[in-house]
């Protein structure tokens, strides 16, 4: 433990100037002093056992960087104005650095130093009593529409920011929300928002699930058929430019004219989806061949399994390098189907989804799905002709449901909504699981899988605690 004597005695370097024969500076830029401080600050809190370091660090460049737009005033004078004009200083100090460093992180960095400005503890050590609660990663949704009356395609300035905080209090805390099959103008203006939005508050936003428009028209299932085209590389390159290059996943049905092309085109830059199909096993395992290796929202349109005709469905199995999308809401996939799947895929390819929709959240009634018509009754949405469109049930309780109605081993429940749509998406460096190095992103939860609390990067969203 440090104490404050170690702390006096190592601040009396500041105050001590070389007079003998031995090399003696003469002149310290501020660079020096900084280098100075970090150097001191690190070696203080390696005496703590649990002091987070990288917040040590961050808060020295903090320093730093506002230290050296402020340089020119004395320190003493500066440490006296900033007792009655601290704000104003510090909204000084960002506007000189925003455009230097907004872009770094999407601009959590930013957010970071801005809150690091605030005083606002939330770095302060604290100890939370989780006696008989389980902590598991953050759930990450790779395959979800909307919520809360917000769908992704509604392409309004706060509709991601409002869908990332639901989707955090419900200990969802990244998201990779999908498009539908609409206008080329509207996927346009989608990726526009998804590359100016900068997080706030609630779920990272980590990529774009594009789901339309390169499907079968016979299973477009609540997409739209006005909308749908051929396979286009140029236009995926042009949106996922237009994004920020966050584009994901793209889905596809490969039976259709150019799709074997596109894979071949993009799959080094985008994962490719089989989806909304009408393709056999061989088709299917051709394109797996040339580079596909997902699924969606397996079993759900596209053509069943039989005995006859294993369809997609089989092929997947036989490709060990494809992985396939499970929605578990108790309405999309019967529980025995859910329990096969798990068996056949092994617990490393099944990736729990939502695909929920704006409804989810909210309570019955009729709402919009892709510019279509949907009614919500208890747990099912429907089209006007009766077609299930998406689910009313998010990530968490998806996955709740696949542990205590479907009867799957809560560790494989959990990895399938965590680890493995992170290692799919290419995120697992930092989020997925509880390592060191990654950001916080947890969920505390009780025996009954109810969500106690949620935190993300440390950050508490929500308590019950």
């Amino acid at each position: 433990m440090i104490s404050a004597k170690l702390i006096e005695h190592i601040f009396k370097a500041a105050s001590i100037s070389r007079w003998n024969d031995y090399p003696k500076m003469t002149n310290l830029v501020e660079l020096d002093k900084q280098a100075h401080k970090f150097i001191i600050a690190y070696f203080i809190a390696k005496q703590e056992q649990d002091a987070d370091m990288n917040y040590i660090i961050e808060a020295g460049i903090f320093e730093f960087l506002s230290r050296v737009v402020v340089t020119d005033i004395r320190p003493d004078v500066f440490h006296h104005i900033q007792k009655t004009k601290k704000e104003q200083i510090n909204s000084w100090v960002l506007s000189n650095l925003d455009s230097l460093i907004s872009d770094i992180e999407d601009g959590e960095f930013l957010e970071r130093f801005k809150n690091h400005f605030k005083s606002d503890k939330k770095h302060e050590k604290r100890q939370i009593d989780a006696t008989g609660l389980y902590a598991i990663p953050g759930l990450i949704d790779i395959h979800f529409h909307g919520c809360m009356g917000d769908d992704f395609c509604d392409a309004k300035d706060d509709t991601i920011k409002n869908i990332a905080k639901y989707e955090a209090r419900s200990g969802i805390t990244s998201i990779c929300p999908a498009t539908m099959t609409i206008s080329k103008d509207e996927l346009r203006e989608v990726m526009r928002k998804a590359a100016a939005y900068k997080s706030e508050e609630g779920a990272k936003l980590v990529g774009i699930n594009m789901e339309g428009p390169f499907i079968s028209e016979a299973k477009k299932g609540a997409q739209s058929s006005k909308y749908i085209l051929k396979c286009d590389a140029k236009l995926f390159d042009e949106l996922n430019e237009l994004s920020g290059n966050i584009i994901k996943l793209v889905d596809i049905a490969p039976e259709n004219e150019g799709a074997m092309e596109f894979i071949k085109e993009v799959k080094d830059r985008v994962i490719v989806s089989i989806a909304h199909t009408t393709a056999d096993y061989d088709t299917a395992s051709k394109a797996f061949e040339e580079g596909a290796s997902h699924v969606t929202h397996l079993y759900n349109a596209m053509p069943p399994f039989t005995h006859r005709a294993p369809g997609v469905i089989g092929a997947a199995v036989d490709n060990n390098t494809v992985c396939v999308e499970l929605i578990c809401d108790s309405i999309h996939i019967h529980p025995a189907v859910v329990r096969a799947t798990f068996k056949m895929f092994g617990n490393e390819r099944v990736i729990l989804i939502s695909d929920s929709m704006r409804a989810c959240g909210l309570e019955d009634g009729e709402y919009t799905l892709g510019g279509q018509k949907v009614y919500v009754t208890g747990r099912k949405a429907v089209l006007e002709d009766g077609t299930i469109a998406g689910s009313v049930t998010n990530l968490f309780e998806c996955m709740k449901r696949a542990v205590q109605d479907m009867h799957i081993r809560l560790e494989d429940a959990i990895a399938a909504a965590t680890i493995n749509p992170a290692k799919q998406i290419g995120i697992f460096d930092k989020v997925g699981s509880i390592e060191d190095g990654k950001y916080a992103d947890l969920v505390l939860m009780d025996k009954s899988l109810n969500i106690k609390a949620v935190y993300v990067h440390g950050k508490e969203i929500y308590s019950k605690l």
